[in-house]
């Protein structure tokens, strides 16, 4: 054993044990439907000049979201409920102090003006001397008269809390200024510099909901006529942290287009609860287990270790999350149930390649034949992983919501497979058969035999791309069958993409949620979501339901909790409404030119277009499937389409990697489809065990993961088989069509090495 690889087996160690040690002493930030929150209903009140109506709600919407985001509080949702209710849910606000304080910085209207001091009147009840003059006391009480206001809240741009370094242990409030505000700003302080020092005229009163809360004098460095430059200032005041942060918050997020009135202030619970979570936990460990059982029997002594590893993912993974304080969601499980089908995806591909190497040069050994094994599928994981992580970077940066956070913990969780499954693997593979007693054993170690299926393939030698016209003619057939479904059957959209109601109900026995989930769902509405809740026992969200099927969950309730009350019935708009559609579409698109453009600068672009089309393919399929069987369209869903598309182009980036490295060493006489029906039939073990492996993790979660989770399940292994189906029976026959007209060069791309002349110099 090298000196060398004991080191590694050690730093492997250090890594695995800092990340356990972070598991220990750091709680995970839960969102609001795996930990319940706050949820605040406001409702907006027009006057003549601003009536309450979509458009101005919707101004009224982006503001608050400006004030939601400064508060820090990952996964939050802000949408309009209706004409004139805006919905906002905070998750892991759990407490009335929270919960109150964050109302109160949300709600407040914040109209922000700047004026100049005209006078300091003697009387607090003076009347201002200028027409267009008001007097206020100022924020020490003394009264001030202000002019008009010359500069409003449209023309900040920014604020933030600050401790200037002369004042240690003192908060201001900066603020920033556009073009037009900094311009007024230099002119206005510029006028006042020209007054003696002590005038009242020299200051500047800075006014928020008609409340002065600053009113500095210019300071005598500043010339006169010349005023303040640089497009900023400063609010001071005796200000702690907390009340400079909430000043900023305020003044950057704006004013409010219009009043809002609370109607509705609720703490409620997770909307999976606790057994669901319990159940998806144990669903998931089991799946592992079943995983790792099978590679084992697969991959034997190297297959243990790969199961290791898988391990050490689901660590490095959950570390990685607490380290960087993302929120973990129902749609971000989605993210890492992804990326651990690419983690024992990479430990396959090695595997088989290391078979490969083995069977050609048996007499090299199993440590060079694993070796070569890790350098050879190197370029498929990497490709398959950077699409991935090109995907969801701009699901993150444009995307917003469920599909914000999916982009967050996807990209965690693929750097955490790629650790997993090229460093950790790779050391403990390494040290398990670098021992004489394996030596002498090499069916022992796993990579000694090719196994049956590749045996039985190449006895066979079936030929794919022969079949071309059935295979893509079946392809056709059922995207014809999806595409009825979606349009003729139509969509059973949920509560998130289309609104509904929002019920409150008390009753008069003791209820667990569960037990009124169960009701609810025998009542008709098996989608619906229940949670506990502050004013009332139990909040249902459900679909736009008919006052009779409301009448049927309140019969259903009754049945377990005696005399049943209705608190409130809410009309709730489309959390996945327009903006977050848009965004969505925004995103994909953006991610799917991405991953295109990738495949066409790595490879060719007529790849990267095969790739794209499986691709819809593939999630038309599942759509329209889930149409026919009337399942619902939610936001689960969308996770669960968001894993199709990663599984479906990872398949055919492997596969393709196959059929490239297969054309540039082929000989002159040979074709391009023979190569890659020669790659595709090669690469049918790794996507048999591959897809084998992550079934085992969908189906325990199917099978134990309740009702919150099943329909994730089985919309993910019908997109898993096919999507596996997809990369070698439709992107491999398209590339095959399409390199007839756009061949790809045989010759492989090297850079250009220029030779030394007779003297030594480069030429």
């Amino acid at each position: 054993m090298s000196r060398g690889l004991i080191v590694r087996f050690l730093l492997v160690l250090g890594l695995l044990g800092g990340c356990f040690y972070l598991t220990l002493t750091k709680e995970p930030t839960l969102g609001l439907d795996l930990e319940g929150g706050a949820q605040f209903v406001f409702e907006a009140e027009g006057t003549d000049d601003v009536p309450a109506n979509a458009s101005n709600v919707d101004k009224t919407l982006e503001v608050l979201r400006k004030r939601v985001d400064a508060l820090g509080v990952a996964e939050s949702n802000t949408v309009r409920q209706g004409e004139n209710r805006i919905l906002v849910e905070l998750p892991g606000v759990t407490n009335d102090e929270e919960a109150q304080a964050a109302e109160d910085r949300i709600g407040q209207t914040a109209k922000l003006t700047i004026h100049k001091v005209l006078g300091a009147p003697q009387e607090p009840d003076a009347k201002p001397t200028a027409k267009d003059g008001q007097v206020l006391p100022d924020e020490q009480g003394i009264p001030v008269e202000i002019g008009p206001a010359i500069i409003s809240g449209e023309e900040v741009t920014g604020a933030a809390a600050e401790s200037p370094q002369d004042r240690p242990g003192s908060y201001v409030v900066s603020i920033d200024f556009n073009g037009k505000g900094g311009d007024t700003w230099a002119t206005a302080t510029g006028e006042a510099a020209c007054q003696p020092d002590g005038d009242p005229k020299r200051r500047m009163a800075i006014v928020l909901d008609d409340k002065v809360i600053s009113s500095p004098s210019v300071e005598t460095t500043v010339p006169c006529n010349v005023g303040i430059r640089g497009g900023s200032t400063m609010i001071t005041g005796d200000f702690s942290l907390q009340e400079a942060t909430d000043l900023s918050v305020l003044i950057e997020g704006g004013s409010l287009p219009l009043e809002l009135t609370l109607v509705s202030n609720r703490l409620v619970g997770p909307s999976l609860g606790a057994a669901a979570i319990d159940a998806s936990i144990e669903a998931g460990v089991i799946g592992i287990i079943l995983t790792g059982l099978f590679i084992i029997i697969v991959y034997r002594l190297v297959g243990l270790m790969a199961t290791i590893a898988l391990a050490s993912y689901a660590l490095l993974a959950y570390a990685f999350l607490l380290f960087l304080g993302a929120t973990l969601t129902l749609p971000g499980l989605a993210g890492f149930v992804l990326a651990i089908g690419m983690a024992i995806d990479a430990n396959v591909l090695v595997f088989e390649r290391a078979r490969e190497e083995y069977q050609a040069y048996p007499s090299a050994g199993l440590r060079r034949a694993l070796a070569v094994g890790f350098n050879k599928a190197w370029t498929a994981i990497i490709d398959s992983n950077m699409t991935t992580l090109l995907a969801a970077g701009l699901l993150f940066i444009f995307g917003s919501g469920p599909i914000k956070g999916f982009g967050v913990t996807l990209s965690i969780g693929v750097v955490a497979s790629m650790i997993s499954a090229l460093i950790v693997a790779r050391v403990l593979s390494d040290l398990a058969i670098s021992n004489k007693p394996m030596s002498r054993r090499p069916a022992l170690s796993g990579i000694g035999d090719i196994g049956k299926v590749r045996r039985l393939l190449d006895e066979k030698k079936p030929d794919v791309v022969k079949r071309s016209k059935l295979w893509l003619g079946i392809a056709g057939v059922l995207t014809v069958l999806a595409l009825a479904g979606i349009f003729g059957k139509g969509l059973n959209l949920g509560v998130e993409f289309q609104g509904g109601r929002q019920l409150d109900y008390s009753v008069s026995k003791d209820v667990d949620v569960n037990e009124a989930r169960a009701a609810v769902t025998d009542a008709g509405f098996p989608t619906a979501v229940v949670q506990t809740a502050e004013t009332a026992d139990f909040t249902v969200r459900v679909g736009e339901i008919s006052d009779e099927e409301e009448l049927k969950i309140r019969e259903e309730l009754a049945k377990i909790g005696g005399d049943v009350t209705k608190e409130d019935d809410q009309k709730i708009g489309a959390s996945l409404g327009k903006e977050l559609r848009n965004n969505a579409l925004i995103a994909f698109g953006l991610a799917f030119a991405a991953q295109m453009l990738y495949l066409a600068i790595r490879f060719k672009w007529t790849f990267g277009l095969s790739a794209i089309i499986a691709m819809f393919h593939d999630v038309i399929v599942v759509v329209g499937l889930f149409a026919w069987m009337g399942k619902p369209i939610d936001g689960i869903f969308l996770a669960a389409a968001m894993t199709i598309v990663g599984l479906s182009v990872n398949d055919t980036v492997v596969v393709f990697d196959r059929v490239r490295e297969r054309w540039w060493s082929s000989k002159p006489g040979d074709t391009f489809a023979e190569q890659a029906n020669l790659a595709a039939v090669e690469t049918i073990p790794r996507t048999v065990n591959t897809g084998l492996g992550s079934m085992f993790i969908l189906a325990a979660l199917a099978v134990l993961g309740g009702d919150s989770l099943r329909d994730f399940s089985i919309a993910l292994l019908i997109g898993l088989v096919v999507g596996t189906y997809s990369s070698i029976f439709i992107a491999t026959p398209l590339q095959v069509y399409l390199h007839e007209t756009w061949p790809m060069s045989r010759v492989k791309k090297e850079k250009a090495v220029r030779a030394p002349d007779d003297s030594g110099a480069v030429v």
